[in-house]
């Protein structure tokens, strides 16, 4: 395939993944949730969606491949290991888009929690075009790789580490996101930064899960936006989460907020379990400080817009690693 051939691939798969009557997709979806719990109809279709309205757009791949030159026309013999997560329904479909755009076939291990999506969107692109099957090759032991794209915890990144360095990588850690507030956020701001927040059940890197605040903060309206959240403590799974992390404030004596179904806590770390959220104060006409090493986006004025981060466009990549870059220059 050439790099036209390969876009409208693509293309094409976007087009399909908007067909209500897809038969084929309606099962996919339902055995994704079988398969894992956290995967609740209503996030897939909002990862599915954005796939199909930020990456599968032509004129969106038509821009973002003629950036790159260096982009193979014809398909490469390089093979990519790709080791995806599985935090929420298809994360690791821009890395498969973006070693198949580059030319390259690609390797990959699925996450174990998402491979009934991963399998369906694989399959689609080979019966799209069948020399998509070529360029798939899906492996639970990636050996034999030219390059590799891993990415998991800060564990599973020392291991990658450890057996991939030798070779061209990109490696992903622990990462979250926080936002930035002074007061001012509208109604509409605030109900957008908690979709930022609590969709997926805050379980991406992408997710909000602290935010800063001027001292003396009223947090009463961000705690009824977080309130259309609620309906998450129905899930069994997010339930006991919620209930265990309950207890453990309760215990401490340590004083949280609770719109009804997430908590708010007081604490410097940005990583929050699932079900809290946690906030820092800083002093009024003073900017917030933080590690930067630990965060993937920032929200706020200034800062990318409420209710953005779980659209990433497709050159918006992650860590700011760019990936195209660094799969369209292996030799």
């Amino acid at each position: 395939m050439n790099l036209q051939a390969r876009i409208k691939g693509f293309v094409t798969l976007g087009q399909q993944l908007s067909d209500t009557n897809n038969d084929l997709l309606i099962e996919a979806k339902s055995a994704a949730y079988q398969q894992n719990g956290w995967f609740l109809p209503t996030f897939i279709d909002q990862a599915i969606e954005q796939i199909r309205e930020q990456f599968l757009q032509q004129t969106a791949l038509e821009e973002w491949t003629a950036a790159y030159p260096s982009i193979a026309d014809q398909s490469t013999h390089i093979k990519v290991g790709i080791v995806m997560a599985g935090n929420i329904p298809l994360v690791g479909f821009h890395d498969l888009l973006s070693t198949l755009i580059a030319g390259h076939t690609a390797v990959v291990k699925r996450s174990s929690k998402d491979q009934v999506l991963m399998d369906f969107i694989i399959a689609s692109l080979i019966k799209i075009n069948p020399a998509f099957e070529a360029q798939i090759l899906v492996q639970e032991q990636l050996k034999n790789c030219d390059a590799y794209i891993a990415t998991g915890g800060n564990t599973a990144g020392n291991y990658f580490e450890y057996y991939f360095g030798k070779f061209p990588h990109i490696i992903r850690k622990n990462k979250t996101s926080i936002a930035i507030l002074d007061g001012t956020e509208t109604l509409a701001e605030l109900a957008a930064l908690a979709d930022d927040c609590m969709l997926y059940y805050g379980m991406g890197c992408r997710n909000v899960t602290q935010i800063w605040v001027p001292e003396g903060y009223d947090f009463i309206p961000f705690l009824n936006a977080l309130k259309k959240y609620n309906y998450l403590q129905d899930q069994h799974k997010y339930k006991h989460n919620y209930d265990y992390q309950l207890a453990l404030l309760m215990m401490r004596k340590q004083l949280y907020m609770d719109s009804g179904g997430v908590l708010m806590s007081e604490n410097p770390s940005p990583f929050a379990a699932i079900s809290q959220i946690h906030y820092q104060q800083y002093p009024l006409g003073t900017s917030p400080t933080f590690n930067m090493d630990e965060i993937q986006c920032v929200v706020g004025k200034n800062q990318l817009p409420f209710g953005s981060l779980q659209k990433p466009l497709l050159a918006q990549y992650a860590d700011g690693v760019d990936s195209l870059a660094f799969l369209s220059g292996l030799k």
